[in-house]
């Protein structure tokens, strides 16, 4: 539910000006209804001055008779047509001082394991300019021969939804195009929680040796079988006359 804008000071209004129960109030503008207690002790939101909800369009006076008719009748933000999709970041991301120095090194991990993502796509995702990103990406950055690849989500510049949101919707306009995708394409093109659940995929091997086809019905040819040589063979002279042997052999 949409919340009020200046919500401490909105509360201050409404307990000094209306009947409305502190659970109403505590609901319409996201506090503890002890915090709405305090502030009608006293003790809580001193000094502040009350932010009349009714003339900066976020109540009608309707809305607030309603609810002091009916303790159980919820106060409902009026809308407001001019402030629709003020809620939404515009422009790159502001990054603390403390964590600007690791940027770059994050940029090098998103060109270099998400390279479908564009380079508007990164800038919004950690908040730098497209210059920066087209120097990583052709390696003539200042610092890119001591610069490491490190996930934005660890070094806390960007949210896992956030990065998983961004590769989703490059996965789809890549869908969109026609691209063909290879299995790591794949696998990168979707969010973390998906990829760890995919199982690895069966490979087919090129070849299997011994493996012979044939078609239905016909039996594979049996081959001949070849005798058995034995070593002995090999020395074994011709069966002539023994006393031509004998006569030959000087020992004999």
């Amino acid at each position: 539910m949409a919340k009020p804008l200046m919500a401490k000071a909105t509360a201050v209004w409404l307990v000094d000006n209306t009947t409305i129960s502190f659970k109403q109030i505590a609901d319409f503008v996201g506090m503890h209804e002890l915090e709405v207690q305090g502030i009608a002790d006293g003790d809580v939101a001193a000094g502040v001055k009350g932010f009349d909800p009714v003339a900066n369009n976020q109540l009608t006076q309707e809305e607030i008779d309603n609810a002091q008719g009916n303790p159980l009748h919820r106060l409902k933000l009026k809308f407001n047509a001019a402030a629709a999709g003020e809620e939404k970041r515009r422009g790159p991301r502001y990054t603390p001082l403390s964590k600007r120095q690791d940027r770059p090194n994050s940029i090098l991990w998103l060109v270099k394991f998400h390279p479908e993502l564009s380079d508007g796509q990164i800038a919004k995702l950690v908040g730098t300019t497209k210059p920066t990103i087209q120097s990583i990406r052709e390696r003539t950055h200042w610092n890119i021969s001591n610069m490491q690849p490190i996930d934005p989500v660890a070094l806390g510049l960007c949210k896992q939804s956030e990065l998983d949101s961004v590769v989703q919707k490059a996965a789809a306009k890549k869908a969109a195009e026609g691209g063909v995708m290879s299995d790591d394409e794949r696998r990168k093109l979707v969010s973390t929680e998906q990829s760890l659940e995919m199982d690895a995929e069966p490979k087919i091997p090129s070849a299997i040796e011994g493996l012979e086809t044939f078609t239905l019905g016909d039996a594979p040819e049996k081959k001949e079988e070849e005798p058995v040589l034995d070593a002995d063979s090999f020395f074994n002279l011709p069966a002539g006359n023994d006393d031509e042997d004998e006569e030959e052999d000087p020992k004999f």
